[in-house]
């Protein structure tokens, strides 16, 4: 059923032209943030929808094939934005909103966060290991190479601290501590 059924044809268009207005406005935000436009309206046009989608009726909806419907849902379960839910007497897929933008932030920025903190450090470690290799070979008479070699080991664990600072923050986020210092608006 199309919930704006029995509407006047003027207050169905203002409000789709109202919803249509977030609706673009969600998805250049998420353009921002590395995921495509199409997925980010997605998002805003089951925002909107009270109750799970299909991938059929989003295919519909957006005028997009159910491949690229397929593919933007799986970014956004990855992202905890949708969950797919069970209704009785369907048996496709369905998906609603998490309807929290809070958690909806702190998901989306954890878990991206996280995958280039630890692909990062573990970079750095590793040349860290390195270049204490190179340390202990070239001896102390290279005055030159040590001097680069530490010049280099105290920049790494420079941004080692920075990253160990953004793992406390992903915790902040993921355990909700971070809204005891900035709180969430209350209603």
């Amino acid at each position: 059923m199309n919930e704006l059924e029995g509407l006047s044809p003027d207050v169905a268009a203002r409000l789709t032209k109202a919803r249509e207005r977030v609706i673009d406005s969600i998805g250049k935000n998420m353009d921002l943030y590395g995921i495509t436009q199409s997925v980010g309206r997605m998002y805003g046009y089951m925002y909107f929808h009270n109750g799970p989608v299909t991938l059929d009726s989003l295919s519909a909806s957006m005028g997009m094939s159910k491949t690229s419907m397929s593919n933007g849902v799986r970014t956004l379960l990855d992202l905890k934005m949708i969950d797919k839910v069970w209704s009785k007497g369907s048996r496709k897929d369905q998906y609603e909103v998490v309807p929290d933008w809070y958690a909806n932030f702190s998901d989306f920025f954890s878990i991206r966060w996280r995958k280039a903190v630890e692909a990062n450090m573990s970079a750095m470690s590793r040349s860290l290991r390195e270049i204490r290799e190179l340390m202990a070979e070239a001896g102390a008479e290279d005055e030159r190479l040590q001097w680069l070699l530490k010049s280099d080991e105290a920049k790494i664990n420079e941004a080692m601290k920075y990253y160990r600072w953004l793992l406390r923050l992903i915790e902040a986020l993921e355990t909700g501590k971070i809204f005891e210092l900035v709180p969430k608006e209350e209603e």
